[in-house]
């Protein structure tokens, strides 16, 4: 499966200790869904159910959002 995401940042964000969550650890968000970008919010639940090879697009980039099925991936592209 795979996601379209549209990001308007142009630069890094700087993470600390402030980030961490209750366990200590720091999870960054790798579906593009959150809320909380770059740090994971649990959005990527919204995504459990998609089908490899299948391009996927969520209004608004927002994992409550309308998800449609926008292409599929050549093989040689997975």
């Amino acid at each position: 499966m795979a996601r379209e995401v549209t990001h308007e940042e142009r630069g890094p964000t700087v993470l600390d200790d402030d980030d961490k969550g209750d366990d200590g650890l720091i999870y960054v968000c790798r579906c593009g869904l959150s809320d909380s970008q770059p740090l994971c919010d649990g959005s990527h639940k919204a995504t459990a159910d998609e089908e490899d090879g299948v391009v996927y697009k969520y209004a608004n980039d927002d994992a409550d959002g309308k998800r449609r099925e926008v292409g599929e991936l050549a093989a040689d592209e997975e």
